[in-house]
């Protein structure tokens, strides 16, 4: 079971701006001389087995960008469509069809999909006619596992769906759910643009376990305009008593210059600094104690769930989407602006809708750059997993990976991590760095040490605060 720490001082000395490290190398480095063609030759390349020890290919995951929301949240820094044309949703779902039929040819059909994950934007946004004609087209080019071995995820906005619905959502396959709540208090509801009932919300919840759903994740986020540690309790004891499997407890990055949703915000009424992490501390304390284990990265998950079976077995993975246990995937990704993860290769699809839609009517591919990774990006994405996903690095493991000396070809590495030893926030002995309980908040600035990119002069406004 892993542990963690709660120490204000350190998260204040350490909580500067970083990666995320959903991908390494991370999304900053990623250039425009990798285009279509460079994917489809990384595409057909992994149709063979990694390795000499691998049999077969590995499966497939499947991403979906759908973009359109009926209302703003003034918070959201995703890429959106915030519209009531429903002729141009579905203009963009028959584009999006229309893309995955130009992948699919690249992949040999003895490759199962095995996650499927539709996130937005709203997905929901769609009806379930819409969705089922999705569903159609994406089991038509893709060969998908039988349903006990695949996982099959929607993203769902409370404010849109009926209790009533989610049996459709499972009727077309759907088994995994995730909720946007964020917070139940109605000042900061209001504040944010984002009125949701709580009852309503709670009712999802029912109707998913009523009719199947193997697993139900909520969304919270910490740091909102009004939020108070007193109303947030509130919030947290709600959604405990609902008690979904997942909790993923974001930190609000307020950064209206990359985001001008976030103009529409009083920033005057957001929380300071030290009241942001008492809402971090307060939220901690209060899942821990309530049965959650916490997994890493904003992540908890109940004690029993297959993201802690997979920490402890080591078999945890992170992605775009955040924790996962399937490591072992190729993630295409379909969508405006949607990233994907091939044969040790990526590639981002075009942000602006119109260009995309261009792209793919004309039958390319909406590639706009990606990059291939170099044999020490392939090395140190191993760290910096291990790191974020079992909490550990083990020198022998990753020598016998890469035929590598650990100790000789991180020198640097480990002399810089030396600070952090001192001030607890991991452990160096002659096998291993253990990232310690206080560490556990702070995976971003440990891992940051074995970024190389991070040497190079870069903007710092491109990534979020670590807390």
């Amino acid at each position: 079971m892993s542990k963690v720490r709660f120490d204000r001082e350190l998260i204040q000395r350490y909580g500067g701006r970083g990666p995320r490290y959903t991908s390494y190398p991370t999304a900053p480095q990623f250039h425009s001389g990798f285009g279509e063609s460079h994917y489809v030759e990384r595409a057909i390349r992994s149709n063979k087995p990694i390795s000499d020890e691998d049999a077969a290919p590995p499966p497939l995951s499947l991403y979906l960008h759908l973009p359109f929301c009926r209302t703003l949240c003034y918070y959201c820094g995703c890429t959106k469509i915030i519209t009531r044309n429903e002729d141009r949703a579905q203009r963009y779902l028959d584009v999006i069809q229309k893309e995955a039929a130009l992948h699919s040819p690249l992949y040999d059909r003895s490759r199962q999909v095995e996650q499927l994950h539709l996130g937005g934007g709203s997905p929901t946004f769609y009806s379930d006619e819409q969705l089922g004609q999705l569903m159609e087209t994406l089991r038509r080019e893709f060969t998908f596992a039988p349903p006990e071995k695949l996982q099959c995820s929607i993203e769902v906005d409370p404010r849109t769906v009926a209790p009533e619905r989610i049996e459709s959502l499972a009727a077309l396959g759907f088994n995994r759910l995730s909720l946007g709540v964020q917070d139940f208090d109605e000042e900061v509801q209001a504040a944010v643009n984002r009125l949701q009932s709580r009852d309503e919300t709670l009712a999802l919840l029912d109707a998913a376990r009523e009719h199947g759903f193997k697993s139900v994740s909520v969304d919270l986020i910490y740091g909102l305009p009004k939020q108070t540690p007193e109303k947030f309790a509130a919030t947290l004891e709600t959604v405990i008593q609902a008690r979904p499997d997942r909790i993923s407890l974001y930190s609000y990055a307020h950064m209206p210059q990359l985001f001008k949703a976030q103009k529409l915000i009083d920033e005057s009424e957001l929380p300071d600094g030290g009241e942001k992490l008492a809402l971090l501390e307060l939220s901690i304390e209060t899942l821990c104690n309530a049965g959650y284990e916490y997994i890493g990265m904003d992540h908890f998950a109940l004690v029993d769930d297959e993201l802690v079976k997979a920490r402890e077995s080591d078999h945890l993975h992170r992605n775009f989407q955040g924790y996962s246990t399937h490591a072992y995937c190729d993630l295409v990704s379909l969508g405006a602006s949607a990233i994907g993860h091939v044969a040790h290769s990526f590639y981002q699809n075009e942000k602006n809708t119109n260009r995309y839609s261009e792209a793919v009517l004309a039958g390319r591919l909406p590639i706009v750059k990606g990059l291939r990774r170099d044999n020490d990006d392939i090395l140190r994405d191993d760290v910096i997993q291990d790191l974020m996903c079992q909490g550990k690095v083990d020198f022998a493991a990753i020598e016998n990976s890469f035929d590598i000396d650990f100790k000789a070809y991180f020198a640097d590495e480990l002399a810089s991590l030396k600070p952090l030893a001192a001030d607890g926030l991991v452990r160096i002995d002659d096998d291993a760095v253990y990232v310690t309980p206080t560490g556990q908040l702070l995976l971003r600035a440990v891992a940051m040490v074995f970024d190389r990119y991070l040497r190079e002069p870069a903007p710092e406004q491109r990534y979020s605060k670590v807390i």
